[in-house]
């Protein structure tokens, strides 16, 4: 149940958790409390003097746990939905109730079942009740405000009908359009409209055959350029930048240790590489040096050979969680153990550090210490794609051996001009400074919109600079309810649960723009004020302060 995201693939209930890091040393100094899941350690002064440590800056991630009757009611609710389910099913099967699902054919009783009818009874009797939340046609561009195509249903969600009326200017706070360049004004647009009419719409073949453009190779250099990398490649898909690349890098007899809320994209590479796969939990440092200490200890199963590669692979802003990669701490680990780094920087690139350059940036590490930078061009660049970055070799690689480079068709010339006009725009290639401004102004919105939403008695998840902010909903009604009522105010938003999210965490996911007002702000932190007394989900417990709470991590240091 879920709208603009994806399935979190590893993910399942979680402990909640809560983190302040002040970015002093790598000690284990006792703070005011425990952490659980090894999100962040305390950062204290010993002997007057601070420990040197991975980060120079305040990190602080928010995993608030609710009270308990919230879990417990959000059970029941599951659980009295899915009563009524088997009885829907059963007046169904006795001809009382229309079935508009998907069934098999009487000719076709004796075959192996195509639709597998109790594995969708998730989205007969639960989905279909709010299925009206997802999928609504939008007819503008999807900016800070769009316009929104009106449609409802007689048949409780099963179909749709359109009214033929527009509602106009609602209030988007649910796209990737982090920085604001999925738009239609502005004189930079031109240098587009020009290469669409010089090079076409498309290529119509691969990069290898007769679709290799000089604005590729254009596009390729910039990239790494904005990186700081020796070379970088472009595809005209970023799902398929993480699924077809990772089976090129590691295959039988590698490890992959995959962070357990990585996105789908990376799970399903993992699977088709044909490596072992090993889910550590979610920025748990333990977990991780665990499994790094046994696969070099023990090796590979049965023969205990060393393993001919281990790759940890990471994302650097979580879509669903809103929080960012421990980087500093697990490229520590990476030396340590002699293993590589994958990072995925699709929601992090542009969207984060002193000017737009992803976590890399963000938190002062070498980009020559990540093995493979993974980025897309679909969130901060208002185009659609990704890239493969890192060193010459890696990218020369995979430019023989990958099956996106080989196989897929090359990124449409106008989708390439839309990103190196962004590109250009960020890094102030164009004489403007820009860029440079929607990178601060999308990190003032997040700061702001995420302090808000705290001291209204919200529950949210996720780093303070991060411009994913996940509302806690938690109960299944709720969820309906939130999304229907917050169309009516003009404003768009994206509702995710169950199976994207834990049974008991269903949210509402807020992307924050460069592109969003600080009246835009404000009248969805009012509408979401009232909504949150009227519906009931201000379940924070925590009072405001100024004073940022130590939580102690573990007793394990990293090596430098």
């Amino acid at each position: 149940m879920a709208s603009g995201a994806v399935s979190n693939g590893h993910a399942g209930p979680r402990e909640p958790r809560s983190a302040t890091a002040t970015g002093t040393g790598t000690g284990s100094g006792r703070g005011a409390g425990v952490l659980q899941n090894g999100c962040t350690r305390s950062r204290q002064q010993q002997n007057g003097k601070p420990k040197t440590g991975h980060y120079k800056k305040t990190f602080s991630e928010s995993f608030e746990q609710p009270p308990m009757y919230v879990p417990v009611l959000t059970y029941m609710g599951y659980g009295i939905v899915t009563l009524f389910g088997y009885l829907r099913d059963l007046l169904r099967s006795c001809g009382l109730e229309k079935c508009h699902a998907a069934q098999e054919r009487k000719e076709q009783k004796d075959f192996v079942p195509l639709y597998q009818d109790f594995e969708h009874f998730y989205k007969r009797n639960l989905y279909m009740r709010v299925r009206d939340n997802w999928n609504r046609p939008i007819c503008s561009v999807p900016g800070p405000t769009f316009d929104l195509v009106e449609r409802v249903s007689d048949d409780y969600n099963w179909t749709f009908r359109y009214t033929g009326r527009i509602i106009k200017d609602v209030i988007n706070m649910g796209s990737y359009n982090y920085l604001g360049f999925a738009e239609n004004k502005g004189e930079s647009l031109s240098s587009v409209a020009e290469v669409t009419m010089t090079y076409g719409a498309g290529v119509c073949s691969t990069r290898q055959e007769m679709g290799n453009l000089d604005k590729h190779i254009q596009l390729e250099r910039l990239v790494a350029q904005f990186l700081g990398v020796e070379a970088a490649m472009t595809f005209g898909m970023g799902f398929a930048t993480n699924s077809m690349n990772i089976p090129a890098l590691v295959g039988k007899g590698c490890l992959i240790l995959s962070d357990e809320l990585n996105h789908t994209s990376l799970i399903l590479g993992a699977r088709l590489s044909g490596a072992i796969i090993r889910v550590f939990k979610h920025n748990n440092l333990q977990s991780l040096e665990k499994l790094l200490r046994d696969a070099v200890v023990n090796g590979q199963p049965r023969t205990h050979r060393p393993w001919k590669k281990i790759l940890i692979v990471v994302e650097g802003i979580y879509s669903m969680e809103g929080s960012m990669v421990r980087l500093a701490e697990i490229v520590a680990l990476k030396k340590k153990y002699k293993a590589y780094l994958y990072l995925d920087e699709a929601h992090s690139i542009g969207a984060v550090g002193a000017t737009g350059r992803g976590v890399v940036e963000y938190f002062e590490v070498d980009p020559t210490d990540i093995d493979v930078l993974m980025g897309t061009f679909t969130k901060s660049f208002g185009a659609t794609g990704g890239y493969i970055a890192g060193k010459k070799e890696l990218v020369d690689y995979l430019r023989a051996y990958s099956h996106s480079a080989v196989y897929a068709t090359s990124m449409p010339p106008p989708i390439v001009e839309q990103i190196i006009r962004s590109l250009k725009c960020i890094m102030g290639l164009d004489g403007t400074t820009i860029g440079i401004e929607r990178v601060h102004q999308l990190r003032e919105n997040a700061r702001y919109f995420r302090r808000r939403l705290r001291e209204m008695g919200f529950i949210t998840y996720g780093n303070d600079d991060s411009p994913v902010v996940p509302l806690l909903l938690y109960m299944p009604g709720k969820v309906g309810a939130f999304a229907r009522r917050m169309l009516k105010k003009n404003i768009g938003v994206v509702v995710v649960g169950f199976p994207a999210t834990p049974i008991v965490e269903s949210r509402a996911r807020f992307c924050l723009s460069a592109a969003h007002t600080r009246q835009m702000l404000d009248t969805v932190l009012n509408v979401l004020d009232e909504m949150g007394d009227y519906l009931q989900f201000k379940y924070s417990r925590r009072s405001p302060s100024v004073r940022p709470e130590l939580y102690n991590e573990s007793d394990f240091e990293l090596e430098d």
